[in-house]
């Protein structure tokens, strides 16, 4: 696929009209890692709702301390510092998630769908991931939300062992898709999901059940080295995933120190 949607701070705030996210915007040809650029800038509380873009990360990562693979240009990698957010971590995960899968849908109509706690799907593969990572200095409490979606990527380009489980928007919609468009529209449904949230946050969670592919099915989860398997019946926006296990009891499972078993 051609890669010739480079990214361009003017392109990006071109019509961008949101109330927070992306009101200050940087671009970089290559870093190793977006959310440590944003970690340095959410020192200053004046940076709230900033959006850090990078065409390449050398040393991206996702939860647990996984690696996140992308080349030149071929995804779209983004961090945005929150100071002062309103939401606790649970349910800023899972507002965060609603919104990207949103941007995902209305760029190219792909349905996109929510693995908890950080995976989006298309087709029953992972499109795209989200970590958030907690930061305090000198008083500020902040957090750094970093996105990557895969864009660019056709089956060759992926690695041999994920070929089977990851995919791209390019594959997806059999055409190159535009990562401007798919920024701006990041943007925009960030701003306005975290804005919801804020204000009644039983609509961000109705949206992540819609939404949710674990929701109803039976689950295994993973919390500190012991599995954990039931019914999903829901997300606590405090206490996160809530499954009854095989036993009767109903327990709940933090995103911070739990994964779900493949």
């Amino acid at each position: 696929m051609p890669k010739t949607d480079l990214l361009d701070i003017d392109k990006i705030n071109a019509q961008l009209k949101t109330k927070r996210i992306g009101k200050k915007v940087l671009v970089f040809s290559s870093t190793s890692s977006t959310n440590d650029i944003a970690a340095e800038y959410a020192r200053n509380k004046d940076n709230d709702g900033m959006a850090i873009f990078a065409e390449e990360q050398t040393k991206g990562r996702g939860r647990a301390g996984n690696k996140w693979l992308t080349g030149k240009a071929d995804s779209l990698i983004c961090s945005i510092v929150l100071i002062g957010c309103k939401l606790n971590i649970e349910l800023l995960s899972l507002t965060c998630a609603v919104a990207v899968a949103d941007a995902i849908d209305k760029i190219g109509r792909h349905h996109a769908k929510i693995k908890w706690p950080n995976d989006i799907l298309i087709n029953g593969k992972k499109i795209a991931g989200i970590l958030l990572e907690s930061k305090t200095h000198k008083g500020i409490n902040a957090c750094v939300v970093g996105i990557g979606i895969n864009c660019h990527q056709n089956r060759d380009s992926l690695p041999p062992e994920l070929q089977q489980t990851a995919t791209s928007i390019d594959i997806e919609g059999k055409t190159a898709s535009d990562r401007i468009s798919l920024a701006k529209r990041l943007l925009t449904s960030l701003d306005h999901w975290l804005e919801t949230a804020e204000k009644d946050s039983r609509k961000a969670i109705d949206q992540w059940s819609r939404l949710s592919i674990q929701l109803g099915h039976r689950v295994t989860a993973v919390f500190n080295r012991r599995k954990f398997t039931g019914n999903c019946i829901g997300i606590d926006p405090e206490k996160g995933l809530i499954l009854q296990l095989d036993n009767g009891a109903v327990r709940m499972f933090d995103a911070a120190h739990t994964s779900i078993a493949k």
